[in-house]
């Protein structure tokens, strides 16, 4: 409907510039938007005041001349100038109760597109590196990036979903040595644990497993481990003593490292893989970061940026022009003792991604990777690639709080809540929703009491809550005997204020997922599904459903049928289930 009255106002300007009425050059952005108060019609538009200076006309008067040149409409009741200017427009009555009509005929397909249909793109979430499970702050990523994702393909993109498995790397080296280390302690080996190591419950499990299938096969003494190993903090430096005993363990390990570095790795990824399964966040693929180096894509990126004049040797080492392309400074790509860094293997990556075929990518990192995106997009530029196909969004980590406190979260310490934790305790439907009920890149808070609370006051409860409702007057009318006819309701009986707007809140629907799609903030949705449901409560403890008057019984249950359906499309696309009973 707005792009309805878009096509009107644009035939009233035509119009007017046509008669000389308005300048032929004037720089024309029409916005529609519904409003919030019936008086004041379905839909309003303030291009009038927009235009009023380039027009040199008081905004009232080129409303009203704008209103006079627009063509008739039978989908548009009446229009009116109100105020200083705005223009409003007010639907014709079958024209906004058709949309109940359409959403029991489409369903489940009720609000889709194919706007992005041709288009593929990638969006890369959560990537934490497995050295651990997942934590609480870890689940803001995943349900963001999975919400987005079908947000995207509710308007016709073909999104591919992937997790980057930083398997290569210290800290991947810092979690193997860490559990070598606990498997030497169960070896009986006596020995002070670095300070810095992994030191949670789940390390000594896996070296339990490595102590179960290998026997005392990997042991070696204390002596062996820390010769020439650095004192620890406070008197030492506690990153010099964790990477000494890394170095030791790859001499003293040779060939067998790898197997206890391997086993550490799979055992965390397969966690991983399987907590955000039950979150319900699965992925197209899982890319290693050692395949770039296995690949020969790290070097190919590195031969690359080369030959395209970006790189030069400085103190041994390679490095990146790019403060040339808008960074802050160069970065190093390769070390002068042959390593390559971090920064290449993104480089790489990227590389590897546009050359999968993919449009646009969707990069969805947390909120201390700001210093990345320059450097990125750089790279991108420097290989030939258009770096506004790439699109980075900054999660900030969620805090969670319990009775007012804050719990406090450190991988390496072990002092967490893992993600499967705060899923079994809240459940997985709570914990989806209140992550996306923000702008990712806003602080939040998870309230750990409310998500428990089975109230209106929890945000997910009072939505189920308003489903299962309407499930249950369609109960009662089978339990009744009732023959109730939707489809072919008189949708006109359908005229008190309630009902008049949740139909026009219905027909806000497609346009707000378009809206969430477009501007990559799933939050959109939610807040449209939060009010939905508030008009629904109020509708249904204002009114009664299942009365004499077939006509208009017909009539109720099959507005409420559509809410119901749109309140079920939006809750899975936000994933999160739409109970028939609470």
């Amino acid at each position: 409907m707005k792009q309805t009255i878009n096509d009107l106002i644009e035939a009233a300007l035509a119009e007017l510039q046509q008669a000389e009425l308005l300048p032929s050059d004037l720089n024309i952005n029409i916005q529609v938007n519904a409003t919030k108060d019936r008086s004041q019609g379905d839909f309003a538009s303030n291009i009038a005041m927009m235009l009023a200076k380039a027009a040199r006309k008081p905004p009232r008067d080129l409303a009203l001349l704008i209103v006079d040149r627009m063509p008739a409409s039978s989908s548009i009741e009446k229009i009116e100038v109100a105020g200083p200017g705005f223009i409003n427009f007010f639907l014709a009555g079958e024209v906004s109760h058709s949309v109940v009509s359409k959403i029991l005929q489409q369903g489940e397909s009720f609000g889709r597109s194919d706007y992005g249909k041709g288009q593929r793109i990638m969006i890369e979430f959560v990537s934490a590196n497995p050295t651990g499970p997942l934590h609480v702050g870890h689940g803001r990523g995943a349900a963001h990036g999975a919400t987005l994702a079908n947000v995207l393909r509710y308007v016709g993109y073909d999104v591919h979903n992937e997790y980057y498995v930083n398997d290569a790397g210290r800290q991947m080296d810092i979690l193997g040595t860490s559990t070598w280390l606990r498997y030497l302690e169960l070896c009986g080996v006596e020995l002070t644990f670095p300070s810095n190591g992994y030191q949670g419950d789940y390390v000594w499990d896996i070296a339990a497993t490595l102590h179960r299938e290998n026997g005392d096969a990997f042991q070696r003494s204390a002596a062996q481990v820390f010769y020439n190993v650095c004192d620890d903090a406070p008197l030492g430096d506690k990153e010099k003593h964790i990477d000494d005993l890394i170095a030791n363990a790859q001499t003293l390990l040779a060939e067998d490292y790898r197997r206890v570095f391997d086993l550490a790795l799979d055992t965390l990824v397969d966690v991983i893989r399987k907590d955000l399964h039950a979150f319900g966040v699965d992925y197209d693929e899982w890319f290693s970061e050692r395949s770039l180096a296995d690949g020969g894509l790290l070097e190919n990126a590195i031969k690359r940026l080369n030959e395209n004049g970006h790189i030069y040797e400085k103190d041994g080492a390679l490095w990146f022009r790019s403060t040339e392309l808008g960074d802050e400074k160069d970065r190093v790509v390769q070390r002068d003792n042959g390593h390559t860094t971090y920064f290449a293997s993104d480089v790489a990556y990227h590389m590897n991604k546009f050359d999968r075929g993919f449009d646009h990518l969707i990069n969805i990192w947390g909120a201390d990777h700001h210093g990345y995106i320059a450097r990125n997009k750089a790279a991108l530029t420097a290989l030939g690639y258009d770096a506004e196909c790439l699109e980075i969004q900054l999660v900030q980590f969620a805090n969670l709080y319990e009775n007012g406190n804050k719990v406090s979260m450190s991988t390496r310490s072990g002092e967490f809540v893992t993600l499967k934790q705060l899923r079994e305790d809240v459940g997985k439907d709570a914990a989806r929703f209140f992550y996306v009920m923000r702008k990712p890149d806003q602080h939040m808070d998870f309230d750990l009491d409310l998500a428990r609370e089975q109230s209106s006051d929890n945000p997910v409860y009072y939505l189920q809550y308003a489903h299962a409702r309407i499930c249950s007057v369609k109960r009662q009318c089978t339990e009744k005997g009732l023959k109730v006819s939707t489809h072919s309701a008189n949708l006109s009986r359908l005229d008190n204020d309630h009902e008049l707007e949740l139909i026009k809140q219905l027909g806000l629907y497609a346009e707000r997922v378009h809206s969430a799609a477009m501007r990559r903030e799933p939050h959109i949705v939610v807040n449209y599904l939060r009010d939905l449901a508030n008009l629904f409560h109020s509708w249904y403890n204002a009114h009664q459903f299942i009365v004499d008057d077939v006509e208009l019984r017909d009539a109720r249950l099959a507005l409420a049928s559509a809410v119901g359906q749109v309140l079920h499309n939006g809750l899975t696309m936000m994933g999160v289930s739409a109970p028939e009973t609470m």
